[in-house]
């Protein structure tokens, strides 16, 4: 049995939902919406990619504010513009495609906010540039040459646990299947967790226990407004001596358990230009594998995992219960099918489309067949 192609049960408190393969597509940022407001750009990407074969699609990182933003381009769901034009887009675009799982990432950039897209050098920007103050856990930059952002207060945090809130309920009423919390890649609740950025001295810095308060106040509050399938995306250790590290990850992984997550995806890095990572195929799996071991909770994995074979080796080692592609899906769009051929699984494709297969890979939707005169 190819586990890629097996059906997994994603829980939730409302009933869960059961996606069809093992294959998902991970959040990548577009930095193509207007104002926070999504674009024919994300009806075309959305629309691709829910026609991929993977059982669930994850909507870039979306930010609850307008300076939670990596980017002055960067998506948003902060008010009822941004909604509608989330709506509008996504709606149409899971018209084009088959019943496909979609799971929104919901984020803050911190500190990371206001830069530049990345062909133009992603740096920060000036106000006179576009962009804006940064805030974060302390008064720390991510780059030493920087301005550093603004330290949030106690309101601050309020702010943004309700952005938080308001923004899963929006896409909730949108009628996504899963919400993904950002934790990771440097990102604001990450820097919560680290203490290469959060050196703050009140209750939500320094101990382990103060450093994951936040992050757990914003699952909690999530959670007690949405009753859906809803995750963390966590960077399970920094890669510098002295950050967030793996046994750290497991621990908070525990937290977030016992708080009613459904699901961790393991990442890594992102908080700090000192990193440094081992790159090579699947080199964030054994994060996943840990993670999964420790707390029992439906894990998927991620980080240079391209090949068919690679991800059925992953499931079958028991490193986890999904795995997650960005880049190889953004390369090659028809990931699912070409995995299907090869391992002789089968996935949904429209009806539009099944007369595409080669003789080679007949098999990948199914018994399907087609007729025209």
């Amino acid at each position: 049995m190819r586990l890629l192609f097996t059906p997994l049960h994603l829980p939730s408190r409302r009933g869960g939902i059961t996606l069809p393969n093992r294959m998902v597509v991970a959040p990548m940022c577009q930095y193509q919406a207007i104002d926070g407001c999504a674009t024919d750009w994300h009806l075309m990407h959305w629309g691709n990619l829910l026609n991929s074969g993977a059982a669930m699609f994850t909507i870039e990182a979306t930010a609850v504010l307008p300076e939670g933003r990596i980017t002055p381009n960067c998506l948003g769901l902060w008010d009822d513009c941004t909604e509608a034009a989330l709506a509008d887009h996504l709606q149409r675009a899971r018209k084009l495609a088959p019943h496909t799982a979609v799971c929104m990432q919901l984020a803050h950039a911190g500190r990371k906010a206001a830069s530049a897209v990345p062909w133009r050098g992603g740096q920060l920007l000036s106000a006179a540039e576009g962009g804006w103050q940064p805030v974060g856990p302390s008064a720390l930059p991510h780059l030493p040459h920087e301005a550093p952002p603004h330290a949030l207060d106690a309101q601050g945090l309020r702010d943004i646990v309700a952005a938080f809130v308001a923004a899963a309920r929006r896409a909730d009423g949108m009628g996504v299947d899963a919400i993904e919390l950002h934790c990771a890649h440097g990102y604001l609740l990450h820097q919560f967790l680290s203490p290469l950025a959060n050196q703050r001295d009140d209750a939500y810095g320094g101990s382990f226990e103060n450093r994951i308060r936040f992050p757990l106040e914003v699952f909690t509050a999530v959670r007690a407004a949405f009753d859906g399938v809803l995750g963390v995306r966590l960077s399970a250790t920094d890669w510098v001596d002295g950050g967030w590290d793996l046994p750290q990850s497991e621990a908070f992984a525990k937290k977030l358990k016992e708080a009613g997550c459904d699901f961790m995806h393991v990442s890594s890095a992102g908080v700090s230009p000192q990193q440094k990572i081992t790159l090579g195929a699947g080199y964030q799996v054994p994060f996943a594998r840990a993670i999964r071991a420790s707390t029992g909770m439906i894990t998927t994995a991620v980080g240079l995992i391209t090949e068919p074979e690679q991800a059925e080796a992953i499931l079958q080692a028991g490193d986890a219960d999904l795995v997650a592609l960005a880049r190889a899906f953004l390369y090659e769009p028809r990931w699912g099918w070409h995995a299907a051929a090869k391992l002789g699984g089968t996935v949904d494709a429209n009806p539009v489309y099944w007369r595409c297969l080669p003789r080679e890979a007949q098999a990948a939707f199914g018994k399907v067949s087609v007729a025209q005169r």
